[in-house]
Formats: structure tokens, C-alpha cells, sequence
């Protein structure tokens, strides 16, 4: 591939584990190592089964040029949730010491800093895997997601650039050429590979990310009251779900133990009928609501639901034995 790159191309190689490292030694030799310029780290949360060692979750992409004059656009994301406003709205410099500081003028007044586009990106992309429901899935088993090739052609090509994928599988370099108005040729020895590219060119499928576009934090929605009810217990916690706040790691039967917090204004019927749904949906045996309010409620007594347990919370314990007294 060396020899068909301009001058101001680039290649990206990505490789198994179990090969990396002699790929990397073959790039440093063809394309010599002063034109390495990343080792991209390409990270993603992933269910997997459960085995000795460390749970695989990311893949190493490799990124050379054919030489020092290799195109390259800048992409920029958002700041640090900890990065400081003066950090953003003041211009820094080095001191004597070489220790950055605030730029100041002649009269000791801090320097605005320029126009500022954010954080250059990194080295390290966090992008979802591409989902097993997902529309984009064609089946084919080593198949990247869109957003990923996408990023790579932002950064070293332009509209209307060629880009060459030797190896292109199940096509998603150049469904991704297309989508960005790039050229492309896309080669692989499989007819069955050519055939599915070709079916993606007409009909190009993308899978949106949520966590991109909103990141991470936005789906942390745990109720952090209703878990501090179950300190001193080993659970999981469930985001994004009505009838469940968390899963102990204690099993009943070989099924689930779900636990759910009544909310404040809710109804201990409703939350029994809850979490009755989310246990026949998840095939959990028992489950515990831990009841927080009292309700002079005729039909309190009567809630049975097979498998619930109703326990009271700490402050409905006090406060029975209180009235006991």
C-alpha cells in the first residue's frame, strides 16, 4: 500500500492481539518509524463471558503516514468536566521555571486567551460497539461500526479524497467514503463480501450513539436515595428501569433477586405491581420492596404478589417500635 499513497496519505492497519505487535514491527520497517504518528485506542464497554484474566475491552489501530507532509484535520471535543473556567477564558504561558502560568500584560492584568474549540482529540476514542440488534449489523464477524471509520476519515481526508480499503469486508469503509462525499474502492478476495458492500452502497444504514452525543454521565440515572437503603448489601445497580433499583449478587433458585425503594408519593400497590412486571419479564423468583411510608390504606394488607417479599425501611421500623413503646 506504500507505494500507492500520496504523499500526503495515510494508512490505519488494525490487527487482533495476537498479532499487533509483529504488524507493528512491519510498519516501522516499511514505512520507517519517524512516520508512526498514533497508536489509536479504540475502548468500548462489552458483556463477555467470564473467564481467567482481564475482560478484553479495546482494540489498538494503528495510524502511519507515507510522510511528514501527511493531511490532517484537527478534531476538537468538549472540555473536561473538571477543567476550570479561567482555564478556558485565559491565556497561560511558561514561566522561568517552566511551570505554566497566567499569561499577564505589562500592567499585571491576566491576558484573555483566543478563541478557543475545545480539547484536540486524544489517542483514545471511546465508541460504542456496534450492538448485536443493531440495524447497521450485517452479520459479518469482524464488521466495525460506521462512527468509527467516520472519525478516521475526518482526520486525514477531505471531500472529494479516494480512499482505498484492500481488505474491506463487510464494506463499512466505504459506506463511510460515501456518507462523508469521499471516493472509494473497496477490494476483498470473498464475492460474499463484495456482494454485501455493494448492499450497503445502495441502501447505507448508520447507528446513531446516544452515549456520544449525550456521553456517559447522561445515562447514570440510579436512584441514590433507594440505594442507600441496601449499604452492607452486595448488589448491582439498574439504570433506566420503572421496577427495579438494583440486583443482589445473591441468587434465589438460580434466579435473580430484584430488589425496588417505593418512591415518595407512590403508592405501595404500584410499586408492588412494578416490580410483579419486571419480575415475570425477568424470571425472578423472589424479590424485596422495601416499603418507606405509611398508608391508611384498607387494601395495604391485602398486596401478595408470589415471590415479593415487603420489608420496612430503617425509619418505618423506629418508628413502629416508637408507637409499640
Amino acid at each position: 500500500m506504500r507505494t500507492l499513497l500520496k504523499d500526503t496519505g495515510s494508512i490505519f492497519i488494525h490487527c487482533d492481539k495476537s498479532g499487533e505487535h509483529i504488524v507493528r514491527a512491519i510498519l516501522d520497517q516499511v514505512f520507517g518509524a519517524s512516520n508512526f504518528q498514533s497508536e489509536i485506542i479504540w475502548t468500548y464497554k462489552r458483556w463477555s463471558n467470564s473467564k481467567k484474566g482481564l475482560l478484553p475491552s479495546h482494540q489498538n489501530i494503528y495510524f502511519y503516514s507515507k510522510s511528514k507532509n501527511f493531511k490532517f484535520n484537527t478534531i476538537f471535543t468538549s472540555y473536561s468536566e473538571t477543567t476550570n473556567i479561567d482555564q478556558i477564558l485565559q491565556r497561560r504561558t511558561r514561566d522561568e521555571h517552566n511551570k505554566s502560568v497566567y499569561d499577564k500584560d505589562s500592567s499585571g492584568n491576566i491576558k484573555n486567551g483566543d478563541k478557543k474549540k475545545g480539547v484536540p482529540l486524544s489517542d483514545v476514542w471511546d465508541i460504542p460497539y456496534l450492538n448485536p440488534k443493531a440495524k447497521e449489523r450485517v452479520g459479518y464477524p469482524t464488521q466495525k461500526p460506521i462512527l468509527l471509520l467516520e472519525r478516521i476519515l475526518k482526520l486525514v481526508t477531505n471531500e472529494g479524497d479516494l480512499v482505498l480499503d484492500p481488505f474491506c469486508g463487510s464494506g463499512t469503509t466505504c459506506v463511510s467514503a460515501k456518507l462523508l462525499n469521499r471516493n472509494y474502492i473497496g477490494i476483498d478476495k470473498s464475492s460474499e463480501a463484495v456482494e454485501l458492500t455493494h448492499e450497503r452502497l445502495v441502501n447505507p444504514i448508520k447507528t446513531e450513539s446516544n452515549l456520544l452525543k449525550k456521553g456517559r454521565d447522561s445515562y447514570v440515572n440510579v436512584d441514590k436515595d433507594a440505594l442507600s437503603y441496601l449499604n452492607g448489601i452486595e448488589y448491582n445497580p439498574v439504570q433506566r428501569n420503572k421496577g427495579i433499583d438494583a440486583i443482589l449478587l445473591e441468587q434465589y433458585e438460580n434466579s435473580p433477586i430484584l430488589v425496588r425503594v417505593q418512591k415518595d408519593g407512590e403508592p405501595l400497590d404500584q410499586a408492588a405491581s412494578l416490580l410483579a412486571k419486571a419480575m415475570k419479564i425477568k424470571k425472578s423468583k423472589k424479590s424485596i420492596l422495601i416499603q418507606r411510608a405509611i398508608e391508611n390504606n384498607l387494601f395495604e394488607n391485602m398486596i401478595d404478589f408470589k415471590g415479593m417479599k415487603i420489608v420496612l425501611s430503617p425509619a418505618l421500623q423506629i418508628s413502629h417500635l416508637i408507637k409499640k413503646s
